[in-house]
């Protein structure tokens, strides 16, 4: 099973918390080039290098901004092999899936699914308000962003996934002994990472529930899939067709996507919409097409780790 896959070695603990803790700092180390960017750009330019994130946002081209952070992942991802492979001695698909292999029929299908759902609705809402939205398309930039967007995007939400429904998940599970604290735990921490979002300020923390609802789906899919290809395959889509789609001077990502969105920032208990109907239907769907059965004991049932550093190889597998 998903959970039970951990090496489990002894001070199994500390090496969670210094996995975590290399994780965090290949994170900060991300944030160099940008960092880097920042004090050249204000050097040569003689402007004021600015401290918030919104102005940050603006003191690059979108693209170029958009990279820097993306950049951050890619550092990110680099940490979690690390952790995985030296720390914990594990091959990284054992915290990706229970199945021999990863299985890109559930990513593309998951991708395919939301992103449809994503493009499609976003062009109603556009429909309805049309004056709510603006054509923002300039074909050279735009390039440039599907470009950024299809190579840099799919490895943001990937390490996301690792963090959140994979490392974090197995290793609450280990300590709980048990399937809902895990749930429950990283989903929170997930929706928690995005409170510092533009979005949260503009919008008011009603926006939590919608980012703590995700987390709580994208955990439901990945423990009664007994693994996360479909979370990678809902994730990289809801954030490529969104940065592709859509941007406003208030969101967390602002790209030279095809439209903008100029209304005042605002939402009330429409945002709960998502979780409350779209989520369970595409819950179902994944339900029939994969004949999940068994919710309780995959949700809530106890977590048997057997030891399996026996079976370590030189190699840095486990068989």
């Amino acid at each position: 099973m998903f959970l039970e896959k951990i090496n489990k070695s002894p001070n199994i603990v500390l090496k969670y918390l210094l996995g975590f803790f290399i994780i965090a700092l290949f994170y900060v180390i991300g944030q160099f080039p940008l960092s880097i960017a920042l004090i050249l750009k204000s050097f040569t330019s003689g402007k004021t290098m600015p401290t918030t994130e919104d102005g940050i946002m603006k003191f690059f081209s979108p693209n170029v901004t958009l990279f820097l952070m993306l950049l951050i992942f890619v550092f990110t991802m680099l940490g979690i092999i690390i952790v995985v492979k030296y720390i914990h001695k594990m091959k990284l698909i054992d915290i990706i899936t229970s199945r021999e292999k990863v299985d890109w029929k559930r990513i593309f299908f998951a991708f395919v699914l939301w992103g449809l759902f994503s493009l499609c609705s976003t062009l109603i809402v556009n429909y309805s308000s049309p004056e709510n939205f603006v054509l923002n398309f300039k074909p050279i930039p735009f390039l440039i962003l599907v470009l950024i967007s299809i190579t840099m995007l799919p490895i943001q939400t990937s390490a996301e996934e690792f963090i959140f429904r994979g490392y974090l998940m197995q290793g609450f599970g280990l300590l709980a002994k048990n399937r809902w604290f895990p749930l429950i735990v990283t989903s929170a921490l997930f929706g928690l990472m995005h409170i510092m979002n533009p979005e949260v300020e503009k919008m008011g923390p009603i926006i939590m529930v919608y980012y703590i609802g995700t987390g709580l789906f994208l955990g439901i899919i990945t423990l009664m899939d007994d693994g996360m290809e479909l979370s990678l395959g809902f994730h990289a889509a809801n954030n490529i067709v969104t940065a592709l789609l859509v941007t406003s001077e208030w969101s967390a990502l602002q790209t030279e996507s095809v439209f903008k969105d100029v209304s005042a920032p605002s939402v009330s208990y429409e945002i709960l919409i998502p979780v409350v109907v779209v989520f369970p239907l595409i819950l179902i769907i994944f339900s029939n097409k994969y004949n999940w059965s068994n919710w309780k004991e995959k949700l809530t049932g106890k977590i048997i780790v057997v030891q399996q550093i026996e079976n370590y190889q030189n190699d840095g597998s486990i068989e």
